[in-house]
C-alpha cells in the first residue's frame, strides 16, 4: 500500500493545487458511509487540467507495470474511476470495461458495462479508496463474471485500517499513487494548513466515528 515517496507528495501538492482537495473543519462532509469528514477529495477534478492528468495517467500505468502481472483488460469503479481507468487502458492498449455498484434495473440489466471473457486477468482501477467497500464490491462482480482479479491501483487512499484488512482478507495487493499522510505533510509543507488543522485532520483519521461524533 506504500506509495513512493517523491510521487506520493507530487500528487497531494496537484491535487491541492486543483481543488481536488478541500477542508471544512467547522461544517464537515458527509460521506455516503454517515462519516463525518473535515476532508473531501474529488478526483475527477483531475480530468479538467491536462497536464495533471497526464501526470496521473503515466504514474498508474507505471505502478501497474512495476507491481502486477500483466493485465488483459482494465476494469474501472463507477463512477470516479471510468474516465481515468479509460486512459489507463488506452495507454497500454488494453480492453476497458467499467462496473457499476449494482445491475441496471432495466435494458440489459448489466453490472459490468463492456466486454469482458471468463478467464481473463482483469486490473482494476479507483480513483479513492476510503473503507474499500466499493472496490470490493467491483471485484466480487468481476470475479462472480469469472475475471481473475489482480489487484486495485489507485490514485488516493485515505488509509484506513478497515480497507488494508479487507484487500487483505480478499488476498489482494491494493497500490496507490499518494495516501493521506502524504497529503497531510504536503499541505503543512507548502502552507495549506495551519498546525491546529493538522492535529484535527490527525485526530479525525485515528478514529473518523468517535472525530464526527465530537464536533457534532
Amino acid at each position: 500500500m506504500n506509495a513512493d515517496k517523491d510521487i506520493a507528495r507530487k500528487t497531494a501538492e496537484f491535487l491541492i493545487q486543483i481543488n481536488a482537495i478541500q477542508l471544512n473543519l467547522t461544517n464537515p462532509f458527509l460521506w455516503t458511509s454517515g462519516l463525518k469528514s473535515p476532508i473531501y477529495c474529488d478526483n475527477r477534478i483531475i480530468l479538467s487540467y491536462p497536464a495533471i492528468r497526464t501526470f496521473v495517467r503515466d504514474e498508474l500505468v507505471k505502478s501497474l507495470e512495476r507491481n502486477f502481472p500483466k493485465p488483459e483488460i482494465i476494469a474501472g469503479v463507477a463512477t470516479g474511476a471510468i474516465a481515468i481507468g479509460a486512459l489507463v487502458a488506452d495507454q497500454l492498449g488494453l480492453p476497458f470495461v467499467y462496473v457499476r455498484p449494482e445491475p441496471k434495473a432495466h435494458g440489459r440489466k448489466n453490472q459490468i458495462e463492456g466486454t469482458a471473457r471468463s478467464g481473463q486477468n482483469v486490473m482494476v482501477i479507483e480513483d479513492l479508496i476510503s473503507t474499500g467497500k466499493s472496490s470490493l464490491n467491483a471485484i466480487d462482480a468481476l470475479k462472480d463474471a469469472g475475471l481473475k482479479v489482480l489487484g486495485v491501483q489507485a490514485i488516493f487512499t485515505y488509509g484506513f485500517k478497515e480497507a488494508h484488512q479487507a484487500f487483505e482478507r480478499e488476498n489482494l495487493q491494493m497500490r496507490t499513487l499518494s495516501n493521506y499522510d502524504s497529503l497531510l505533510e504536503t499541505a503543512q509543507l507548502i502552507g495549506y494548513i495551519t498546525e491546529k488543522e493538522l492535529e484535527q485532520l490527525q485526530l479525525w483519521k485515528t478514529n473518523p466515528a468517535d472525530w464526527g461524533n465530537q464536533n457534532k
